[in-house]
């Protein structure tokens, strides 16, 4: 009555196919299709089988049309369901509960992921061993041995004691451990090392990530445990494995951070409960992640010297905003294509803002090549930073250096109009508070009274802005 099922999944958009095929129907990428295992499903008409998941939860009942269906009990009014404030504790890192929606919560899978040298394990062993001393914490590590993490959290002068270890890879062993062990947090590094003895296929594949990912959320969700899954990624930044893990887990956070930078971002992607627009900045110290409160003052460490095409920004991450300094710079083109590299910034855009400068401004830049810098290694996604890419662009063409004390943010349309970003007044008090005195911003943001010491212009033209430079 059972019939064993098995599928092809695109390992770069997750779609499924009932048969193999050279190209993915979804994305359009080659050869990406690989076989998972469904498990058995119960054919039309055919009684639940007894032992199995579904035997015990629910009733064969005849529905219309005489299929033997199953009923559930547990259908609820919408208006039922109770709107009490979901549980959280702290991590014991305040960026990380910003990034997490005020905390763990109990019964959710969070997947962390980042470059290797990032911090993953660094941050999540800090993490469990402050945890530990009033959590119940099971720490899995599948690529590294006991004394190599022992000796990481000696060097980091880290609490070792009550944080639990297991050095395994066999999902079936770790859940045995587990139920034994009844841990309130559970730490899995990392998911891509995990295997389950039933499968034939090796750790890191499709099928293996899959399936270890959902028993372990199953576990998660049964037991009330925080399971934090640490993931590889790819070469273009994005989750390693089939894109359904981000589909089962409840939180997906990517750690940022070039090799030669100590600061690290930790940005939410995915958040069932909270934002995903928050950003965490921490710095990578003798003793590992130490957590930067006041990232724009960590941002602003600029040179006493003042230079062409430097210029602070007001980016709103999350729920507070941050000041950061951009910087771009022209030269000559010795090639018939101009190059435009943006590094923090999407390129595409940066093109468009050209033309845009073109065409409303008056300046060429046909015959340059630019090349823009976020300081800092953060990369900005709004659109409030467009105004301030453009003025560096100018300052650097014109080789005229802007005034320490200017701040600049605002979205620039494609007829020049310089349109309002969210949290204008908020933006401005903070760059009152780290010392700036001028500020041009568009005239929807404009403050009915600014604060003390800060001159605002207001403009709605991208001229306008030209002129007040």
């Amino acid at each position: 009555m059972a019939k064993a099922k098995s599928a092809f999944v695109c390992t770069e958009c997750g779609v499924e196919c009932s048969k193999w095929q050279g190209q993915c129907s979804g994305c359009r990428e080659w050869n990406t299709l690989q076989e998972i295992r469904v498990g058995a499903s119960v054919l039309p008409g055919a009684a639940p089988v007894a032992g199995s998941s579904i035997a015990g939860t629910a009733r064969a009942t005849p529905a219309r049309g005489g299929y033997a269906g199953t009923l559930s009990d547990n259908v609820t009014d919408l208006s039922n369901v109770s709107l009490s404030e979901v549980p959280r504790f702290s991590s014991t890192f305040g960026e990380f509960d910003r990034v997490l929606g005020g905390g763990l919560v109990p019964g959710s899978a969070v997947l962390l992921g980042g470059h290797p040298g990032a911090g993953k394990s660094t941050l999540l062993l800090q993490t469990a061993c402050k945890l530990a001393q009033h959590k119940r914490s099971l720490y899995v590590t599948g690529e590294e041995s006991l004394s190599q993490v022992a000796m990481r959290a000696h060097r980091l002068q880290l609490p070792m004691q009550g944080l639990k270890m297991l050095a395994e890879t066999s999902v079936e062993i770790i859940l045995a451990t587990a139920e034994r062990e009844k841990p309130e947090v559970l730490i899995i590094d990392s998911i891509q090392t995990m295997h389950m003895e039933d499968l034939s296929s090796a750790p890191g594949g499709v099928s293996q990530v899959r399936e270890s990912a959902a028993a372990l959320t199953r576990f998660a969700k049964r037991t009330n445990t925080v399971l934090l899954l640490v993931g590889h990624v790819t070469k273009d930044g994005s989750l390693a494995g089939p894109k359904v893990l981000e589909h089962m887990i409840d939180a997906s956070l990517l750690l940022e951070g070039d090799g030669d930078s100590r600061f690290r971002t930790l940005r939410g992607q995915k958040n069932r409960f909270g934002a995903v627009n928050e950003l965490g900045v921490f710095a990578m110290v003798e003793h590992g992640l130490k957590e930067v409160k006041n990232p724009s003052a960590i941002f602003l460490s600029r040179n006493e010297e003042q230079a062409s095409g430097s210029l602070v920004m007001v980016v709103w991450e999350g729920t507070r905003p941050i000041l950061i300094e951009v910087q771009a710079l022209l030269d000559d083109s010795a090639l018939g294509n101009p190059r435009r590299v943006a590094v923090g910034l999407d390129g595409n855009r940066l093109s468009m803002l050209l033309a845009v400068l073109n065409k409303h401004g008056g300046l060429f830049t046909g015959d340059q090549d630019v090349f823009l810098n976020v300081v800092g290694g953060v990369k900005v996604l709004e659109t409030s930073a467009d105004l301030a890419v453009l003025c560096a662009v100018v300052s650097s063409l014109q080789n005229r250096p802007l005034p320490r004390e200017l701040v600049v943010f605002g979205e620039v349309g494609l007829s020049g109009e310089i349109r309002p970003v969210p949290s204008g007044q908020e933006r401005i008090i903070e760059a009152a508070k780290h010392g700036f005195t001028r500020a041009i911003v568009p005239k929807g943001n404009a403050p009915k009274q600014a604060p003390k010491g800060m001159t605002v212009i207001a403009v709605d033209k991208l001229s306008q802005a030209l002129e007040a430079l």
